[in-house]
């Protein structure tokens, strides 16, 4: 009986919402801006051009899953509200996108609605990509018409109830979401603007980078200012200009070289920004990349990226913790590290003023401690060396009392970390 009247209360609630929702939606429609496509003269050039834009998008990242076929869709994202699966974006006329014109694939960028006029879900990344132009997006369209076809049937999402109810995300849209392409600032350079629309545009990097409210949608006052990535369990860290955590302290230069390479003086790229630099942004020009880090580095600090450290132990405690530590980080680290953390860079990287060591949230250093890791293969570090797993070797208390170690050794000043937040971790998916 419960359960019962928790069902009708959950479907009255669902069509109270839903009745608004079908007059935004209406509205919306209205107001829907179909862009203004530019004839094309050289069409093999446009379509390498779309190529160099599919890969700055990372488009093939989210439409193809392990081992299947290039943007052949249905690799799983995972949310809170259920699980989606990524859509079937090669030409194939019965299951992917050969029956849409350039229309249609500017309406789904642009405007987050698909060739049918549905909704699509902001796991798709719409609301970064309506700030990509009609030029570029029929670029970009043009090059997806030229990967082989692939007959893959889409596969259908797996929302809870309410989530499932396309229609409610009229009202999302409202609160969350306005189309439009990227202004150039007049005020700043061209480099300025260009690396400010890689990275408000199909680099999406707001995405990942900005924390997210309990409905999905990224906090507007809090653009870049890093956040947890939903479900993934990795720590996205600040791309503004906070000295502590974010990219005040960093050089250009370095910057450029880990967008590029995977590898830097300041660390390394590991975890989700990995197959970012690896499938996406070592491929990009230089230009463009360091058109992204002078736009980076330009960004305020924001008090959002200020992340409380936990309380410290006891000093005895913290004494005992930092002893036992360092017996670890000798015996397992040092010959890598080196002993006052600085790395061999590129083959190692330094723990000493590395933020993904000392950052507010730890996940990060505990992860790949746990399970180790690769940065990314790349034309500039073409064969990296990897981080062995030492999950299997230490117990939660050790893993903590190593990481502790690292986070409060030399320059670095960060929380302490607990054996529950190791276990914590240990049984977290790697993908």
């Amino acid at each position: 009986m419960k359960k019962a009247l928790c069902i009708i209360a959950a479907t009255v609630m669902a069509a109270a919402i839903a009745v608004p929702a079908a007059v935004v939606a209406w509205q919306l429609l209205r107001n829907e801006d179909r862009g203004i496509a530019t004839p094309v003269a050289d069409r093999a050039q446009q379509i390498e051009r779309g190529q160099y834009l599919a890969r700055a998008g990372n488009c093939i990242g989210c439409h193809t899953p392990r081992g299947g076929d290039a943007y052949a869709g249905g690799r799983a994202i995972a949310t809170k509200f259920g699980t989606l699966y990524s859509s079937n974006i090669t030409p194939d006329k019965k299951t992917g996108i050969g029956n849409w014109d350039a229309d249609d694939f500017w309406r789904a960028l642009h405007h987050g609605r698909a060739k049918d006029g549905r909704f699509l879900y902001p796991a798709f990344p719409f609301p970064s990509y309506t700030k990509v132009s009609r030029d570029d997006s029929d670029a970009l369209f043009a090059f997806l018409q030229t990967v082989p076809a692939t007959d893959r049937p889409n596969r259908e999402h797996a929302l809870r109830f309410p989530y499932n109810q396309r229609l409610l995300l009229a009202g999302w849209r409202a609160l969350y979401f306005e189309p439009g392409e990227y202004r150039a600032d007049t005020r700043q350079s061209v480099q300025w603007n260009r690396g400010a629309y890689l990275v408000q545009g199909l680099g999406h990097c707001s995405a990942c980078h900005t924390a997210r409210n309990a409905l999905g949608a990224t906090a507007a006052q809090a653009e870049l200012a890093g956040g947890m990535i939903a479900m993934l369990d990795w720590y996205a860290p600040p791309l503004n200009g906070d000295r502590e955590n974010g990219l005040g302290s960093w050089e250009t230069a370095h910057l450029t070289a880990l967008l590029k390479t995977g590898v830097s003086p300041r660390g390394a790229a590991f975890g989700p920004m990995a197959e970012v630099v690896g499938r996406s942004l070592q491929y990009l020009d230089d230009a463009d990349i360091e058109a992204m880090a002078i736009y980076l580095k330009s960004l305020p600090p924001d008090a959002a990226s200020a992340l409380p450290l936990a309380p410290p132990p006891e000093p005895a405690e913290a004494e005992r913790i930092m002893k036992l530590g360092k017996q670890l980080y000798e015996n397992l680290c040092i010959d890598c590290h080196s002993d006052k953390g600085q790395g061999a860079t590129p083959s190692y990287p330094p723990l000493d003023g590395n933020q993904a060591v000392a950052a507010a949230s730890a996940v990060n250093a505990i992860r790949i401690v746990l399970n180790g890791g690769y940065p990314p293969s790349t034309a500039g570090n073409p064969y990296p060396f990897g981080m062995p797993p030492f999950g299997p070797k230490l117990s939660d208390q050790e893993a903590a009392a190593v990481v502790s170690y690292i986070r409060n050794s030399w320059d670095n000043r960060a929380g302490f970390v607990s054996p529950s937040e190791v276990n914590r971790y240990r049984g977290v998916p790697l993908d």
